[in-house]
């Protein structure tokens, strides 16, 4: 097992997590897939994230899923809408 590591950014500058970088990348790949030319509430985002990683991932898909999340947000790659339920989308470049 590969020791190389990512320090993950957070949207409100708190601090990050290091989490394995493979982990990362699964988790992100997931993300920006579920999200390609849709929004998704956060709950229908985790949905599809249990959906696409159940059997090939392991650790904890949440936990994971919410600091890729949030580094995703922190790094301007995904964003929150305003609309009630809040939803995620890709950012327009």
């Amino acid at each position: 097992m590969s020791e190389d590591k990512i320090l993950t950014k957070h949207p409100l500058d708190k601090s990050g997590r290091n989490i394995d970088r493979h982990k990362y990348e699964a988790l992100k790949q997931a993300i920006l897939s579920a999200l390609k030319n849709k929004e998704l509430t956060h709950t229908e985002l985790f949905d599809e994230l249990h959906k696409r990683l159940k059997r090939k991932f392991s650790g904890n898909i949440s936990w994971y899923g919410e600091t890729v999340k949030l580094d995703l947000e922190a790094r301007k790659i995904i964003e929150r809408t305003s609309s009630k339920p809040q939803k995620y989308r890709l950012k327009s470049r």
